[in-house]
């Protein structure tokens, strides 16, 4: 019985930890957010796996991108677009319980790098998303140097 009380307190102990471990996105401090990208006026969104109406993507990463392109088109510095050809940046989410991440690629070269990444927990939840205030933040700092 003592056994199994210091292994259950070790999982309750390391929950504990991996919990506190992921940073909270609002808090977060913002990355650097590339001067190359100042000039982007259209942007594509979408998920590792999909588009939003691929039928095989998760329904976090569905809601994910809805959340992201909902509040890009409020803030209103950067048109959606539904064609990745026709953006200048193309921004990627992926949603999971532990963690939600968010990148920002050059839709013009395809090097497969992100220019600029964010992750978090809660950070692309519906109505509220800490990860895309902290793109705007880096985008209008690019914007105010130019």
């Amino acid at each position: 019985m003592n056994r199994f009380s210091l292994v259950a307190i070790s999982l309750i102990v390391l929950a504990a930890i991996s919990a506190t471990a992921s940073p909270n996105p609002s808090t977060a401090k913002v990355p650097t957010f590339p001067g190359t990208l100042a000039n982007a006026r259209y942007v594509y969104v979408a998920s590792y796996d999909g588009d939003q109406f691929d039928r095989n993507l998760l329904p976090e990463d569905r809601e994910a991108i809805s959340a992201v392109q909902d509040s890009i088109q409020k803030w209103g510095k950067l048109t959606l677009v539904y064609r990745p050809f026709d953006a200048d940046i193309i921004i990627l989410v992926t949603s999971h319980p532990s963690e939600d991440l968010m990148a920002v690629y050059d839709a013009h070269h395809s090097s497969g790098n992100f220019l600029w990444r964010v992750m978090g927990r809660d950070g692309l939840q519906s109505g509220e998303t800490p990860l895309v205030t902290q793109f705007e933040k880096g985008f209008e700092s690019v914007q105010k140097h130019k």
